[in-house]
């Protein structure tokens, strides 16, 4: 059996993700629901962005819309102000960063890569809340980093059901991933979306059966980093959610994530590590 390794494409570069990627998440946004994730001024996000890399993320992924559920509607202008802004700050102080934007708007996403310098979309509506995005991903021919979402971030916890929370999860990729290949999209990225319209049972289900959506074939991002399932579960804030965080991060990583969206990235490259050294010892004892 010989092991092959997963790439994408990332401004005419492959970026390698046999071994799993980081990606830090840098929110221009004042009401992000962990505080500790929210970066202001010029100063700020170049510190945050800049500290990042260093401690090896792989990818930034920029946003100015909060996510949060129940989360306030932000008007398109705003968005843009906030993280085209951003995008176009921190590729100017460090040029050789990789970036996604963050954002369900495909307008936005367009300038994000024409305009400023972004490499990769991160879509947490799957291109369900604008029916341009597909357009636009198809048009740019960049990595589309796919979410699931039942409903929006204003309603999604209202009542999320599920028959089967995993199964239904892939049915929807099925038929998300068919219309991008049928596009023309080649890189395309996987996120089954923990905490967006899931209960916290749905969440653990998805966690432990993470393995399943490697049957797509496509690359996996697992996005738990202090998310309420962690603090909730454990009676704590979101503040204090670090050590679950590497927990779960470390789930996933058994389960097969490629990609890691994290607000502390040192400790989720130090999680990978671990991971990696007894993935490299179980592949040893397969002769892969």
């Amino acid at each position: 059996m010989t092991f092959k390794p997963k790439y994408i494409n990332v401004g005419g570069k492959l970026l390698d993700l046999s071994t799993p990627r980081v990606m830090g998440i840098i929110n221009v946004t004042p009401d992000s629901f962990y505080e500790g994730s929210r970066v202001e001024g010029e100063k700020e996000i170049i510190e945050t962005a800049a500290s990042m890399l260093k401690d090896g993320a792989a990818i930034l992924d920029v946003g100015g819309y909060s996510t949060r559920p129940y989360a306030p509607e932000v008007t398109s202008d705003e968005e843009e102000k906030r993280a085209l802004s951003a995008i176009r700050l921190i590729k100017r102080e460090l040029p050789d960063a990789v970036i996604s934007i963050d954002t369900f708007r495909a307008e936005i996403a367009y300038k994000a890569v024409t305009e400023c310098g972004a490499l990769l979309i991160n879509d947490i509506s799957g291109g369900d809340a604008d029916a341009e995005m597909f357009n636009v991903v198809r048009k740019l021919n960049v990595p589309y980093i796919i979410m699931h979402m039942q409903g929006m971030p204003g309603n999604m916890q209202d009542n999320p059901v599920y028959a089967d929370v995993v199964a239904d999860i892939l049915k929807w990729f099925g038929r998300k991933i068919v219309s991008l290949q049928e596009a023309g999209v080649k890189d395309i990225i996987l996120d089954p979306g923990f905490g967006f319209g899931k209960t916290i049972k749905h969440n653990f289900e998805i966690l432990q059966r993470f393995g399943d959506f490697s049957v797509a074939g496509l690359p996996l991002l697992a996005g738990v980093s202090r998310k309420s399932m962690i603090w909730k579960t454990l009676g704590i804030t979101p503040d204090e959610a670090l050590n679950g965080t590497s927990v779960l991060n470390a789930v996933a990583l058994m389960g097969g994530a490629d990609i890691l969206r994290v607000h502390d990235v040192m400790e989720a490259v130090q999680t990978v590590r671990l991971i990696e050294k007894l993935k490299d010892i179980k592949r040893d004892q397969a002769g892969i």
